[in-house]
């Protein structure tokens, strides 16, 4: 038997019954008083862990005059069989959570795009198959969520990952980019313009992201690009609150991205400026820890997730 093969186990046909006899032989160190334990015969007890160190090749367990002693290679499958089974029986008591209706804390981070649409529709169908699950959203930037998922505060965030940092032992799906666009107040008197040009808008008032972020890099090149200064006559921000508010009290325009503004759209809060502006943030995805084991709510939502992205995107 080739015990280096990492699933050696189903080819030597591996059976429950011998791992918990392994427990047995280790709490009792008596083949008679752990065949009984087992409602075993004592012939067939022997036969189970004969069997096994033929499998393996060791000798598991000394033979003594007044009983049985785990050798160095039966302590280490014993622990092994304790983990297994501990595994078997958290599986089960999973199960029996999801059968009864999931309790529990899911912690997930995500950036504004995927907060709008995304995960609004995945929490909405887990919440109807575990309405008491309780579901902690976290809206950051991606290096804040990134963080908080590095030190082990989040199951799983959607987000953006970067080159620079230490992503080591990070999983990532990406699941869309994320083009930008530009949006007014509804009534804005461009929105009857036809053929509108970047050279059209560059010298109006703009509400945009601070120096210092993606978004705002992306937009300031664009203009340049184009051989054109950026504006200059702006506003530096991304609350929202002040954001809309501006837009409603001024004729400034705003630059966002689409999947956000086709939300705050349909709240008739703002309007899509008719014209493609080539501006566009990475793409983001599922970011999560390859050590962390997710719990059954967790995995619950993180279904949800993909299942509402392939719908979205």
């Amino acid at each position: 038997m080739d015990t280096t093969n990492p699933n050696w186990f189903l080819k030597a046909r591996l059976k429950t019954r011998q791992l918990l006899l392994l427990i047995a032989l280790d709490d009792y160190r008596n083949i008679h008083r752990a065949a009984d334990e087992l409602h075993m015969t004592q012939p067939a007890a022997s036969k189970q862990i004969k069997d096994l160190e033929e499998m393996l090749d060791v000798k598991l367990f000394e033979r003594l005059p007044r009983g049985m002693e785990p050798t160095i290679y039966g302590e280490t499958m014993i622990r092994h069989a304790r983990m297994a089974l501990t595994s078997l029986a958290l599986a089960h008591d999973d199960i029996v959570t999801l059968k009864a209706g999931l309790t529990g804390q899911v912690e997930v981070g995500v950036i504004m795009t995927p907060a709008m649409a995304l995960l609004p529709r995945a929490i909405a169908r887990v919440k109807e198959e575990a309405p008491l699950l309780r579901i902690g959203v976290q809206l950051e930037t991606s290096n804040l969520l990134l963080d908080k998922l590095q030190h082990g505060t989040l199951d799983f965030m959607i987000g953006r990952i970067f080159d620079t940092g230490d992503t080591s032992g990070l999983i990532y799906e990406e699941l869309t980019e994320e083009p930008a666009c530009a949006v007014v107040r509804p009534g804005h008197p461009l929105l009857e313009r036809k053929n509108l040009t970047l050279q059209d808008i560059a010298p109006l008032p703009w509400i945009v992201p601070p120096h210092g972020s993606i978004l705002r890099y992306r937009f300031d090149m664009m203009f340049r690009r184009a051989g054109l200064e950026p504006p200059s006559n702006v506003v530096d921000t991304t609350a929202m609150l002040m954001i809309t508010a501006l837009l409603q009290q001024t004729d400034s325009l705003h630059v966002m991205p689409i999947e956000v503004a086709q939300y705050y759209a349909s709240l008739n809060v703002m309007r899509i400026l008719p014209i493609e502006i080539p501006c566009k943030m990475d793409a983001f995805g599922i970011i999560r820890h390859q050590d962390h084991l997710l719990s059954p709510g967790a995995d619950l939502l993180l279904r949800a997730v993909r299942a509402a992205a392939k719908e979205i995107y």
